[in-house]
């Protein structure tokens, strides 16, 4: 059985935090941190608010940890792959009732609360998993798909890990947390691209890409970012473990610095929901010129070059037009009338310039009018 279906009571003091737990982040797990060094980055988890619920309910069954045995050193500890956030902070709680030093609140929350309660929190139920492989559906479906979902980065994280070291295909990752191939597909190049722009461009700030991960992801579906990046998201595992090719990394540098940011300069993309016209802007040669060239290029001027405008252009023209019919119905009344003539002919002029720029449009209007 790989889960198993028997409850046992664990003291806390025999559980481990999971060192690799996704969201403590790439860069601290590759530390191989501390228990203690573990505890403490997640002390900003909102944790307090569990422990308020454990004081005033107990710790339910039906929230039992799940955990696996795993080698430490020279022995082998039991290690808590689901359920981090909860041991955290019924240690915190220990360490405050121990008198250890521990942040105020929680000398606070454990002030005047009996002995034998606090000593009930020190057991919990547990159900034990053959190892941690086998729980990875469960965790997918949880924190991917489910209803306690991971940051971004932290579930292509997880999908690159089981395409990368589990060797699975986009169709069985698919199944085993619970999503759609597209998605997974999506989510494992938006990782590997982030690991490209880590290991192989300089002057980025990962973390800053990290912590806007979702920006990157939505950028792949754009024809303008797989054009300028020549990324294909289509590509199986093999060919996507480096989506950009290596005569491509200069015009990555600019990518991410354009959608990111730097030390020096603000991101070109206003905003997130303006991604798609961002990608258009990468479909233009003459936009992608002008970005390349300019030291600290403007996004709405981009749009321009790339035509983005042209949709608002026709609206401000169909509006117009609309208008002019709508007052010809009855203009014809108003012959006398000095402020009429006054619209008419600003009118005129404007219409005038319109037609200037297209010399030939004009040349038939008036042919025809003859």
């Amino acid at each position: 059985m790989v889960i198993k279906e028997k409850i046992e009571w664990v003291n806390i003091d025999n559980l481990q935090l999971d060192p690799r737990n996704p969201r403590l982040g790439r860069h601290f797990i590759a530390k191989n941190p501390s228990q203690a060094e573990v505890l403490h980055r997640m002390k900003d988890w909102t944790l307090d608010e569990l422990a308020v619920s454990f004081l005033e309910s107990g710790f339910w069954t039906q929230e039992a940890l799940v955990i696996t045995s795993e080698k430490s050193g020279r022995s082998k500890k039991d290690v808590v792959v689901e359920g981090n956030r909860r041991l955290a902070a019924l240690k915190l709680l220990d360490q405050a009732a121990q008198g250890e030093a521990v942040p105020q609140k929680w000398k606070t929350l454990v002030k005047g609360v009996g002995k034998p309660k606090l000593k009930k929190l020190t057991s919990v139920p547990c159900v034990r998993a053959d190892s941690r492989k086998e729980v990875q559906a469960y965790l997918g479906f949880r924190h991917v798909s489910g209803i306690k979902e991971w940051d971004p980065a932290e579930k292509a994280e997880f999908i690159a890990h089981l395409v990368d070291d589990e060797k699975l295909t986009y169709e069985q990752v698919m199944r085993r947390i619970g999503s759609k191939t597209p998605t997974v597909r999506q989510n494992y190049i938006a990782y590997r691209l982030l690991i490209q722009m880590e290991t192989e461009v300089s002057g980025i700030s990962i973390e800053h890409v990290e912590g806007r991960f979702s920006v990157l992801y939505l950028s792949l579906r754009t024809p303008g970012t797989q054009k300028y990046l020549k990324i294909d998201v289509q590509a199986n595992p093999r060919d996507a473990h480096r989506p950009v090719p290596k005569s491509k990394l200069p015009k990555l540098a600019s990518f991410a610095r354009w959608l990111f940011g730097d030390d020096d300069n603000k991101p070109v993309l206003p905003e997130s929901r303006d991604i798609d016209a961002f990608g258009r802007i990468l479909e233009s040669d003459k936009a992608v010129e002008y970005m390349e060239r300019t030291e600290r290029p403007s996004f709405h001027a981009a749009y321009r070059l790339a035509g983005g405008d042209e949709p608002e252009v026709i609206r401000h023209l169909d509006r117009a037009a609309d208008e002019v019919e709508e007052a010809l119905r009855t203009v014809h009344r108003h012959k006398k009338s000095p402020r009429v003539r006054e619209s008419s002919e600003r009118l005129g002029q404007d219409v005038s310039r319109l037609l200037d720029t297209f010399p030939k449009l004009k040349a038939e209007i008036f042919s025809e009018a003859e």
